[in-house]
């Protein structure tokens, strides 16, 4: 016996050698003999250590499998010969990989600055074990959330480079250190000082909004905003067309940023949100003592607070009759006085008016003056309902997404394919506004779900769309229905002139005029 124990303790060092880690020989009852580690060193303090696993394999007379004691996420078997039982472990190797791991966290906060933004350490899930912002604090908001991203690198085994989860503009990468875990970092801090910094040069200014931020691709999104982009290169006054919602402030405020007044002020007032009696002080400002309870030294109106840069009026169509007459003459003389005062001011503005009503139709009825239409009217832009629009609907939501991640600090990845699909074929009468509004309150019912489904959608939206309904009428009638609502569109952005509508759709006269037979479409 003296001899087997001699042959086995003789293996002990090529065994540990081999597998990178601890071999052992233990009695039966799991008291440790002898310890050899890879280099061939005993690990004398081992001696005489009881090893619990050890005793059930000789117990059981089977080799067993389990972790090691002595480091966590280790390795062990075990294999009873004769009296003894021979144990070996992966000990170093993963001793290494944790001493590699805690190395890593431990340089995260010098990555982070580097960096410009977040660095963290995440699992061979791609689930955060550790993360670090660029000033070098620990920041627990999304330990033990799965990145997709990151899950991808641990599954391919090869760096992974893309867009950041929260913020517009920023990159992130994430590496995989073998199959147990990996690191990464991004630029985010980086790029929001760069914003900041943007946002100081405008600190003037309430225009946040710019191009980059009107998300669509189809033909009317694309074509509004080559208009507003030819508005940009030039001072002449822009009427924005829309119904609520369709995101008129937000082309207005990218056509100030994109203009040579992008550093200038740019002011909005809503005409419909100024009582009546407070419109022209709002507009042209007062003097000191300009009437009964009139602030000290007088105050600005919108026209001087807005010299040298951009005023956005909002629902042009509200205001009366008689301050249209005055905000023509303003415009004309490019000169304002205040209420109560001789002093005129010369005025450098660049006017962007906008409005959800005809104002065509108001024209005609005498509701609104003709000239001061023309004068606000050089260049329009009608921008469509989303209704018209249903293919830009998935690039809108998966952006709201993204936006509302930064938010409400989740982690939300898609939308399913079933709760998408009752969102293109909902009407929208609030349009893009409605729609970002409902992804909100999906993100209030989704909890720590990563995909946005059919029960986290509003219950209006959910009750206007009837799955039989789809059934019994069948593709076909809802493709009829979408044709015409296009059609429809494009008919009343050419103002009704079948060849300027055939010319838009890219399709001939003829089979203009044989779609609107069909689809009973007057004309």
């Amino acid at each position: 016996m003296d001899q087997l124990k001699d042959m086995l303790l003789g293996s002990l060092p090529i065994i540990a050698r081999v597998t990178t880690g601890y071999a052992a020989l233990t009695y039966k009852n799991g008291e440790r003999i002898m310890t050899i580690d890879s280099q061939g060193n005993e690990k004398h303090n081992l001696r005489g250590v009881f090893y619990e696993l050890a005793k059930k394999s000789a117990e059981k007379q089977k080799a067993v499998y389990g972790m090691s004691q002595l480091e966590d996420g280790a390795e062990t078997w075990c294999i009873p010969i004769g009296d003894y039982v021979l144990c070996c472990s992966n000990v170093e190797r993963v001793n290494y990989r944790n001493s590699l791991k805690k190395s890593i966290i431990d340089t995260l906060p010098f990555i982070a600055r580097v960096a410009g933004g977040e660095a963290v350490v995440f699992d061979f899930e791609g689930k955060r074990l550790a993360s670090v912002n660029a000033n070098g604090e620990v920041n627990d908001k999304f330990i033990g959330t799965i990145s997709k991203d990151a899950n991808e690198a641990m599954s391919k085994q090869k760096p992974i480079i893309g867009e950041s989860n929260y913020i517009d503009g920023a990159s992130a990468v994430r590496i995989p250190l073998g199959e147990s875990f990996g690191f990464g970092f991004n630029n985010e801090n980086h790029v929001e000082k760069s914003h900041s910094l943007m946002n100081e040069m405008k600190k003037y200014q309430d225009a946040k909004y710019n191009f980059s931020d009107i998300i669509g691709k189809s033909r009317e999104i694309q074509r509004a905003k080559e208009i507003a982009h030819i508005a940009t290169q030039s001072n002449s006054n822009v009427l924005i067309l829309g119904e609520t919602g369709t995101g008129k402030e937000v082309f207005a405020q990218s056509i100030h940023n994109a203009s040579n007044r992008g550093n200038k002020p740019f002011v909005a007032i809503n005409c419909a949100a100024i009582p009546e009696n407070l419109m022209e002080s709002s507009f042209f400002g007062y003097a000191d003592g300009a009437f009964t309870g009139a602030k000290k030294g007088g105050t600005q109106g919108v026209f001087e607070q807005a010299n040298g840069g951009t005023l956005f009026l909002d629902e042009i169509s509200e205001m009366h009759l008689d301050l249209q007459s005055k905000i023509l003459r303003v415009l004309q003389e490019r000169k304002v006085r205040r209420i109560g005062s001789q002093n005129e001011i010369d005025l450098d503005i660049r006017v962007i008016s906008a409005s959800n009503k005809d104002l065509d139709k108001m024209v005609k009825e005498g509701i609104f003056r003709q000239d001061l239409y023309y004068r606000l009217n050089v260049l329009d832009i009608p921008l469509p309902s989303l209704r018209y629009i249903r293919e830009d609907i998935p690039l809108l939501v998966r952006n709201g997404i993204k936006r509302m991640n930064i938010t409400f600090g989740k982690f939300v990845e898609d939308i399913e394919e079933d709760a998408l699909h009752i969102l293109v074929n909902y009407s929208w009468p609030g349009n893009v506004r409605e729609l970002m509004n409902c992804i909100e309150k999906s993100f209030n019912l989704i909890g720590n779900e990563r995909v946005i489904r059919v029960e986290h959608l509003p219950r209006n939206i959910k009750a206007s769309f009837n799955i039989k309904d789809v059934e019994e009428n069948g593709l076909e009638e809802m493709l009829q229905e979408y044709e015409r609502e296009i059609i429809e569109n494009a008919l009343k952005l050419n103002d009704g002139i079948k060849s300027k509508t055939a010319e838009y759709l890219r399709i001939s006269t003829t089979t203009l005029w044989r779609k609107m037979n069909k689809l009973n479409i007057p004309g």
